[in-house]
């Protein structure tokens, strides 16, 4: 039975109000607490360790949603999912984790996916993070993802995290085939003391792969970020990496873009910016009658949609 805290929770990270209309695994606290499996889309937990396999069948469409979330302080939950989208398939994947932490120890999830998407499948992958609670004990998120894009498939990854998080360290690693497309959107917020790290390697393989790897971030008070994305092309494929972040008070931002072609066929470009809040722009909607405070976070807000 989810309780009102456990419902806010899975509001907050993956949309949800009541059960999900489709199939589902919601885990809490280290256990699997419901799921439910559909017709061409079967979830299952592994028999060696915690987590589940998703096994979507050929030419499937459909959408999964498999919530994390943790409501004790003290907590290590470390899942291992394996998802497998059939070639053909059109899928929506509703993951993130959120952390209610009431205690002075640490609450941590660590989660590691390992996602097929076969040719000519599509999968659009959203991953959102959110930490609260009243206790003085740090919420921690390490998500590891590990993805491969078969020939003429395309998958688009949302990865967002917002206020609450303490720390994370997010890896990603993905091999796009000859043809196939990723799109990866990043969205993130520091405040307090917080500090974020990702790290992206995504290698090109095979003519008319591509990739497209977009980061918004906004880091406030004395946090801290660091963006590592790496992309590498051995054939002909085109690739493009931007990074956009505004930094305020005492932050600290390092962006460290890197492209690197081995072929004479690859096209690659990398942008990266970090800068404040432009004067105009405050002065502009304070005009309007908003005060500093609500003009910086309607600043804020357009800027990581």
């Amino acid at each position: 039975m989810l309780s009102a805290l456990d419902k806010e929770l899975l509001h907050e990270i993956a949309d949800l109000q009541g059960d999900p209309p489709e199939a589902y695994n919601i885990r809490k606290d280290g256990k699997g607490i419901d799921r439910r499996s559909m017709p061409g889309i079967e979830i299952r937990p592994k028999d060696d360790k915690p987590g589940i396999d998703i096994i979507v069948e050929p030419g499937k469409k459909g959408t999964v949603h498999i919530p994390v979330i943790l409501t004790t302080a003290g907590l290590h939950d470390l899942v291992y999912n394996t998802i497998e989208i059939g070639a053909g398939a059109d899928v929506v994947l509703m993951a993130g984790c959120g952390i209610h932490n009431p205690g002075d120890d640490t609450a941590q999830h660590d989660g590691i996916h390992e996602i097929f998407v076969r040719r000519g499948a599509h999968l659009r992958y959203v991953e959102k993070h959110y930490g609260q609670g009243e206790g003085k004990g740090r919420r921690v998120l390490n998500p590891r993802t590990v993805l491969l894009v078969e020939q003429d498939a395309h998958a688009e990854l949302e990865l967002v995290q917002v206020r609450g998080v303490d720390d994370t360290v997010r890896d990603t690693e993905a091999r796009v085939e000859a043809g196939g497309q990723l799109t990866m959107t990043e969205r993130l917020l520091t405040h307090g003391k917080q500090s974020a790290r990702s790290n992206m390697v995504v290698e090109l393989h095979g003519d008319g792969s591509g990739a497209r790897i977009i980061s918004r971030s906004v880091a406030q008070d004395e946090s801290s970020q660091v963006f590592q994305p790496r992309l590498v092309a051995y054939g002909r494929g085109r690739g493009h990496v931007e990074c956009d972040s505004i930094i305020m008070g005492t932050a600290k931002i390092r962006s460290v873009p890197e492209i690197w072609a081995e072929s004479a066929e690859a096209e690659l470009v990398h942008e990266a910016a970090i800068g404040k809040i432009a004067g105009e722009q405050l002065t502009k909607l304070m005009a309007l009658g908003l005060t500093r405070e609500e003009a910086e976070e309607a600043i804020i807000n357009g800027f990581l949609k």
